[in-house]
């Protein structure tokens, strides 16, 4: 790794609620800003593309600062894709978003990993949308791994009902 960083780096991307975009810059130079940092071939074709499958045309002007939070969700992802990214990492992508936006994300995810073969690391406590996202699942504890599987594993180990609050023990750092 250490002898391809740069390699390696420009076929990753990641999206996290928690990380703003430059708040004083409009949504299409943020895209621009990215697109060069990845040095995206055909960049103002690459933005038309993602501004279409976003709905982010009527935003392109407005500053990242003044989007609402589902609106500021949509252009990290769009952020996120700008250089079509084979490893892909989130966290919580779809924390705060209404049902309909969260639904919108995890679709535009799956889409994605299928259509371009991607790799996606995922950081949520969602078990919906773990189950949905995921084929292999790491629980972790102050940094440690206690319990590995698919979602359906671990479901049947913990009951549907129960995973929501093993996360939410696992967060807070309580005995699972």
């Amino acid at each position: 790794m250490a002898t391809h960083r740069f390699a390696a780096l420009a076929q990753m991307n990641f999206s996290s609620p928690y990380i703003a975009l430059p708040a004083r810059l409009s949504v299409i130079e943020n895209l621009r800003v990215y697109g060069h940092l990845y040095n995206v071939p055909h960049l103002a074709r690459r933005i038309d593309e993602l501004a279409a499958q976003f709905n982010l045309a009527p935003l392109l002007n407005r500053l990242a600062g003044e989007l609402s939070a589902g609106q500021k969700t949509r252009v990290a992802l769009a952020k996120s894709l700008i250089n079509l990214p084979k490893i892909l990492l989130l966290d919580e992508p779809t924390a705060s978003l209404d049902p309909d936006t969260g639904d919108f994300v995890r679709t535009t995810l799956e889409d994605y990993r299928a259509t371009h073969n991607a790799t996606i690391l995922l950081a949520s406590h969602n078990m919906a949308e773990v189950e949905r996202l995921c084929d292999d699942v790491l629980m972790m504890k102050t940094g440690k791994i206690v319990d590995r599987g698919t979602p359906e594993g671990l479901i049947s180990r913990y009951g549907r009902e129960d995973m929501e609050q093993v996360f939410l023990d696992i967060a807070r750092n309580t005995d699972i």
